[in-house]
């Protein structure tokens, strides 16, 4: 397994800021297990297959997140009830802080992004970069320090706001692999009794 620095670039960011209201189980559902592993660790661990340097940023969850490993960034957003904008914005900040050029953002809720998926996008030269999955755009989504700009403040819109603002700069990266959200406890229960990959 390869760790990059935190200097370097080559970051991937897992958006774990939300507080996940459609899930109606008896705990988070960052925090719920699907398949043996917690569902936010799905995440985790394609950014460190990926070879990149793994960041989360905590809202909700922030005063009871569990150990991540000491390889993981962790961040926390206080402002996360004004929208996924401002768990972007918390990578952004601490990205300028420390020279970094990109970030490959992606929801800890989509447990089946590949690790080939963020690395086929963190390691496209394009200031935006965006997965495909038959033809539809979804994550993870790779943004350049020359865009950060148009990621909003507040608000759910991250990537596609910079998409808007800056289509031409926009590039599409075919990926193998499902962007699945898990919203719900019948999405958890479905994937956990599925005997399918997905």
């Amino acid at each position: 397994m390869t760790t990059v620095s935190v200097e370097s670039p080559s970051v991937g960011v897992l958006l774990a800021g939300g507080a996940g209201t459609r899930f109606a189980g008896p705990e988070h559902k960052l925090l719920t297990v699907l398949r043996g592993r917690r569902l936010f660790e799905w995440g985790l661990e394609a950014i460190r297959s990926a070879g990149l340097q793994p960041w989360v940023v905590w809202g909700r969850l922030a005063d009871e997140a569990p150990s991540v490993g000491a390889d993981v960034v962790v961040l926390r957003n206080d402002d996360w009830r004004a929208g996924m904008a401002t768990t972007i914005h918390v990578a952004i900040s601490h990205a300028r802080a420390h020279g970094i050029d990109a970030l490959t953002f992606g929801p800890a809720d989509q447990p089946f992004v590949t690790a080939a998926a963020w690395q086929a996008v963190s390691t496209h030269p394009g200031q935006i970069v965006v997965a495909t999955y038959g033809g539809h755009r979804g994550n993870p989504v790779k943004l350049g320090r020359e865009v950060w700009d148009a990621v909003p403040s507040s608000g759910d819109v991250g990537g596609r706001a910079a998409m808007q603002v800056h289509p031409d700069r926009v590039v599409e990266v075919t990926c193998l692999g499902n962007p699945a959200d898990i919203d719900t406890l019948e999405d958890l229960q479905r994937w956990n009794s599925s005997t399918t990959s997905p």
